[in-house]
């Protein structure tokens, strides 16, 4: 009966919604007014709904319940319970429906405590984000059904691609979802606001939360996923440009645009016009990738679908909640006033040359991913790969680091760059430090070489705002800006110094073998077999020595699962303040010997506590956001209560 219930819940909701767009679009004309009273309940009850539907699902795979298809496509009794829960959303309708939750959830918050905006608008807000959420909730119902019953009951399910039993992809697909959800969310206020022109920075300062949550998410949803990809896959590599990670890295890009362009709309009240064109970009993002991953054109470990009318399902949802939105901002974008003026040489000039840039490299990723895929329509088969997109972005990305170092000390409006010469001779003094060390290790390509200097010229920038200020007194806002603008330097450094000095040995080694890679001195100790709750494995034990050190154990494994059928490799990571030790063991060799790759990897972290960083600054800027905004509100009310007591 979960099944029947979850199911129940989910045509419910959907109902909602359409009552709830349905009242939403006709409470904004004469004679519907009175239906106004219909939308915010309709919104809460839809995600309770919503939310049961998906707690349905969840029980049955934790359950493992074989009576359910896609229980019995997707996990299997002997699987670890955090996979078995992992599995709800590891596969095409569980992740869809995760999506739709989200979502359900996010509107029921809005229509619960949002109230500072006029009411019309978030009338039209609320019609838009149950427009959105119907296209989802009929392609569930009609296409992808979550809870569609098994008759006879499977024996036994066939388990979960093991390349996704692990903990970081049990977080990594929620994290972003939530914000590729919280970008449908600044959609929709861009919409209702287009719908009521209404774009104001009171507006802005109601949607940025939205947007720095969504940004926030990402940060870490991208994070996680390229150091699962870094570990798991065995590659050595932290990003391949697939095209299902440039799919989630255009939101962001996307996401980055906006969150600026919003920031100065709220506090400045301008470029209103850019904010609403990048709410909708960053969205159409979001929905591009979902076309990516769950059409089946492509093939990759994170595309779920295989079903071509799934795929046109989508593409039309795509066509037509972003045409529409397009259409509408065409429309109306002539009634948006451009708001305050500002110079060129102004912390709102500096915004802006970075929101072109990015929306630039956007575009270089979105061409690189969709260019194969339209050759291989005409029969013509291609591949985009890092000597398109590494120097491509970076005739964008170089002066978008430039601005970014320099850009946060300018003041709003105008200004002169007479006025900061110091702060620009301290950036500067950074890049020629960079340009001595780089030159000094020598035989650097030209790409690493400029992300070392121009991570030093962003790390000296991002700390120059603090001089001279009470470091108590400073506002939330302006330390999540210093972190994240640190953090931006601290990964660029790592990518940079991975290109730059990553050494690799390749092997064939018998016990009591040893190997050199680096500075480190690999022996191996023993190859012998272990278990799992659903795997078997060879474990190569070594004993690795970093220059003359003791030495540590590291025990990289090549697994074989049998719930589906399939073989792993488990890379060994040994990681110091400077760099990790990466150790992958292969096949048995006809002799008797063992397939080993070794890599040092100097200052590879760096990546990944740079996107912990960023993640950080955009929660600080987020708390001291809210924070401002919650003390607004309480003085906007404290006025209202003494304008009562005076007319009383």
């Amino acid at each position: 009966m979960i099944a029947e219930f979850g199911l129940a819940a989910l045509w419910l909701a959907a109902a909602l919604a359409a009552l709830q767009l349905l009242s939403g679009c006709l409470s904004l004309t004469e004679k519907g007014q009175n239906l106004a009273l219909l939308v915010r309940p309709a919104a809460v009850i839809q995600a309770v709904l919503c939310a049961a539907a998906f707690g349905s699902l969840l029980l049955l795979f934790a359950r493992t319940d074989l009576s359910v298809l896609l229980v019995a496509m997707n996990s299997h009794s002997a699987k670890p319970m955090i996979f078995k829960v992992a599995a709800t959303w590891g596969n095409h309708e569980g992740s869809m429906l995760l999506w739709v939750t989200v979502m359900a959830l996010a509107g029921g918050l809005i229509a619960l405590i949002e109230k500072r905006l006029p009411e019309r608008t978030m009338l039209a807000t609320l019609g838009a984000q149950a427009f959105v959420g119907l296209g989802f909730y009929a392609f569930l119902l009609f296409s992808s059904n979550p809870f569609e019953r098994l008759s006879p009951p499977a024996e036994q399910g066939m388990g979960l691609n093991p390349l996704l039993q692990d903990i970081g992809l049990a977080f990594h697909p929620p994290t972003l979802y939530l914000g590729y959800v919280g970008l449908s969310v600044a959609f929709s206020f861009a919409v209702g606001a287009l719908l009521t022109r209404n774009v104001t920075p009171e507006f802005a300062r109601v949607m940025r939360p939205w947007i720095l949550g969504a940004w926030i998410f990402l940060t870490l949803g991208i994070t996680a996923g390229s150091y699962w990809a870094y570990y798991e896959l065995g590659w050595g590599g932290w990003w391949f440009w697939d095209p299902v990670e440039n799919a989630s890295l255009m939101p962001w890009l996307a996401a980055t645009a906006l969150l600026h362009s919003a920031s100065v709309l709220a506090s400045r009240d301008a470029l209103r016009t850019w904010t609403i064109m990048l709410g909708v970009i960053a969205f159409s993002m979001s929905m591009m990738g979902t076309f990516l991953v769950r059409s089946g054109i492509l093939t990759s470990v994170h595309a779920f679908a295989v079903d071509p009318e799934r795929g046109s399902f989508i593409l039309a949802l795509l066509v037509l909640n972003i045409g529409a939105a397009l259409v509408l901002f065409a429309l109306r974008a002539n009634t948006i006033s451009e708001g305050q003026q500002f110079r060129a040489v102004s912390r709102e000039g500096a915004l802006v040359i970075n929101n072109v840039a990015l929306s630039a490299i956007l575009g270089i990723v979105l061409l690189g991913t969709l260019y194969p895929l339209l050759t291989e329509a005409f029969g013509i088969r291609v591949s985009v790969g890092p000597p398109y997109f590494n120097p491509v972005s970076a005739i964008f990305a170089v002066p978008m680091l430039i601005v970014l170092a320099v850009g946060p000390m300018l003041r709003w409006r105008r200004d002169s760059l007479g006025r900061i010469e110091k702060p620009i001779i301290a950036v500067i003094l950074a890049g020629l430090v960079g340009i001595i060390v780089a030159f000094s290790l020598g035989g650097i390509e030209l790409l690493p070489f400029i992300g070392i200097v121009l991570s030093l010229m962003v790390a000296v920038g991002s700390v120059l705002p603090l001089k001279g200020r009470s470091l108590r007194r400073l506002p939330l806002a302006v330390w999540g800006m210093v972190i994240a603008h640190l953090g931006i330097a601290v990964a660029l450094f790592g990518m940079s110094a991975d290109s730059a000095f990553t050494q690799q040995t390749l092997v064939a080694a018998s016990p009591g073998d040893v190997a050199k890679v680096g500075p480190w001195t690999i022996t191996l100790e023993s190859v012998d077999p272990v278990a799992g709750p659903n795997w078997t494995a060879l474990e190569g034990r070594m004993a690795a020595s970093y220059r003359d050190e003791p030495a540590q154990r590291i025990a990289p494994q090549s697994r074989t699962f049998w719930a589906p059928p399939q073989q792993t490799s488990e890379s060994a990571l040994l990681t110091r303040w400077n760099g990790q030790l990466y150790a992958v063991i292969g096949n048995e060799a006809e002799d008797g010997r063992w397939q080993l790759r070794l890599w040092w990897k100097p200052f590879v972290t760096f990546i990944w506590y740079g996107g912990i960083m960023i993640a950080l600054g955009g929660l600080l800027a987020l708390m001291g956001r809210v924070s401002v905004d919650l003390r607004r509100r309480h003085a906007q009310r404290r006025i209202e209560q003494r304008h009562e007591g005076y007319v009383q």
